[in-house]
């Protein structure tokens, strides 16, 4: 789908470009290339994070105040495409796209004294506490603990499917302080350091062989009270907020750089004669989802009008979850048809991998991402409780 760009708008996209081709090396682009999951790995993700931060564009979307970069919603839109475009590592949004909206709403200026600079720069890298073992989509029923203790609370508890908490030296967390009534009444929102006496991090390996998710346990964790953001039992307010930070963005220009992976793929697995047929059937149904990523930009570039009028953004978040997770999952099953029989071979792309592959490397990628992206229905969110907030928002009207 091609945009219509103001000149001012196209000499920023040949800014970001000109940057990109300067300071994305081919390493970091194979990262980018090879990241199957959901964010590529910290040694690689966070030092593009940092060299973003040497240009002022790690954290775009804050205030200008607290270092964002005061960019219209079309230039974040822009700048979201030439990274994909580009294969950038995929960041974890955990430290600069969830907890600190979390702190610049609710936290106080300490706080942001705190926290704010160590995100912006890299120094810190965060994780998120929320789901439990019975506290997943359901999450206002979560049973970690955490009791006053005079300047402390005591944590008590654990948590699940915690993405690079082997890497984080920081946690944003759920906590239940309080029982009886509501279940969403009795929960705070909690930020400490990493490592911390008494945590005690598992690894959960993935179906695709990647170690991106933790079991985290708190046996009687102290940790500061001055780390709870907001009030006591303010905490499913702040989880709400910060969700729509996770559930929003744009969708369509990782969706659009994986189709163009696939084209090309295609191109090279059906190039033999003999294979007109598949050829011509495969490029049929790769229209197809270029036609339905057009029907998820343009979604997207009316959502960056309505958010350039100052509109709320009511349930578009939940619709591009939706859309955008499930159009996803499409692409990697058309990946794994299009690598054939090399879709038995089982090589994880992590960082063990150096150089060329014995076999195509985009095959391995979309059996790895098929695998990986069976969750992307999940996260965030299941899109069942997403179509219900979508409904709900409709049949009110």
């Amino acid at each position: 789908m091609a945009w219509t760009l103001t000149a001012a708008e196209t000499a920023f996209r040949d800014e970001v470009r000109d940057f990109l081709a300067r300071e994305l090396t081919p390493d970091l682009r194979r990262a980018g290339r090879r990241c199957a999951g959901i964010f590529s790995d910290y040694d690689e993700a966070n030092r593009w994070h940092r060299i973003l931060a040497t240009r002022g564009w790690s954290v775009p979307h804050w205030p200008v105040e607290h270092g964002g970069t005061g960019w219209t919603p079309m230039q974040h839109y822009i700048f979201s495409s030439e990274l994909a475009a580009a294969d950038a590592p995929q960041r974890a949004p955990m430290g600069p796209g969830m907890v600190a909206p979390v702190i610049i709403a609710f936290g106080t200026g300490a706080q942001k004294r705190r926290w704010l600079p160590g995100i912006a720069s890299g120094e810190d890298y965060w994780c998120q506490g929320y789901s439990e073992p019975q506290a997943g989509s359901d999450l206002a029923s979560l049973q970690c603990k955490a009791v006053r203790d005079g300047a402390h609370y005591v944590i008590n508890g654990s948590k699940i499917w915690t993405t690079h908490a082997q890497y984080a030296n920081r946690m944003f967390c759920l906590v239940r302080t309080a029982s009886g009534g509501k279940p969403q009444q009795g929960i705070s929102f909690l930020c400490f350091d990493l490592p911390a006496q008494g945590v005690t991090i598992r690894p959960i390996v993935s179906i695709s062989g990647d170690h991106e998710f933790n079991e985290v346990f708190f046996d009687d964790v102290r940790v500061p009270a001055d780390g709870l953001i907001g009030e006591e039992n303010q905490g499913w307010t702040i989880a709400k907020y910060l969700l729509q930070h996770e559930r929003g963005g744009a969708w369509a220009p990782m969706l659009r750089a994986r189709l163009r992976r696939l084209t090309a793929a295609a191109g090279v697995a059906f190039a033999s004669p003999g294979h007109e047929d598949e050829a011509d059937g495969m490029a049929l149904r790769l229209a197809e989802m270029d036609c339905a990523i057009d029907a998820v930009e343009a979604t997207e570039l009316q959502s960056l009008r309505a958010q350039a009028r100052g509109e709320p953004v009511g349930i578009r978040p939940s619709m591009g979850k939706v859309l955008g997770s499930e159009l996803r999952q499409r692409l990697t099953e058309l990946g794994v048809e299009i690598a054939g029989h090399h879709a038995a071979a089982n090589l994880p792309l992590d960082d063990g991998l150096q150089g060329d592959m014995p076999i195509p490397e985009e095959a391995v990628f979309s059996v790895s991402a098929y695998l990986n992206d069976r969750a992307a229905s999940i996260y965030a969110g299941s899109n069942e409780v997403q179509r219900n907030i979508v409904a709900s928002h409709l049949l009110a009207r």
